[in-house]
């Protein structure tokens, strides 16, 4: 995982498209046939320029050849159908389902509410994009009491900094 210093300028929705896009709107593909529908457009798009971004991971600094996207599907889709045993999928979103530029994809073991009603959603294990990423887990509001926290720990010098 990448290290930000203090001084360093975090990117913003208002300031970069690709947070911008991910924090737009999105559309599960929640029946199993939704999903496979979806695949069999980004299979037919793998040389589109997709970045993929497994989020923890730093992100990819260069997009992925049309092999690996199509590789990528094949795993995740064996991963998700493997631990999501649901009778609906909905785990996987996508800026426009018919001509898709932003997927993301949630982890099995790590769904929290998705689905955006909460305040703090958790995090997409993976991400498939044309724009470039940026690293998200760097992005995330720390809540007020854990800055409060924080800044009472540090003496508010070093809010930003991390604990890991």
């Amino acid at each position: 995982m990448s290290k930000h210093s203090n001084s360093a300028v975090q990117p913003t929705a208002e300031t970069d498209p690709f947070l911008h896009a991910f924090r737009g709107r999105f559309t599960s593909a929640l029946r199993w046939t939704d999903l496979d529908a979806l695949w069999t457009r980004l299979r037919a798009d793998a040389k589109g320029g997709w970045y993929l971004y497994a989020i923890g991971e730093p992100p990819p600094a260069s997009q992925a050849d049309a092999a690996t996207v199509e590789r990528f599907i094949d795993e995740i889709d064996a991963l998700l159908r493997r631990e999501h045993d649901e009778r609906l999928c909905g785990i996987v979103y996508a800026d426009d389902l018919r001509i898709p530029s932003l997927v993301k994809i949630y982890d099995p073991n790590n769904l929290g509410v998705v689905c955006g009603s909460s305040n703090h959603p958790p995090l997409p294990g993976w991400v498939m994009t044309k724009l470039p990423p940026v690293d998200l887990p760097a992005t995330q509001l720390v809540p007020k009491g854990r800055r409060r926290w924080w800044q009472a720990l540090f003496g508010g010098s070093n809010s930003s900094l991390s604990p890991n």
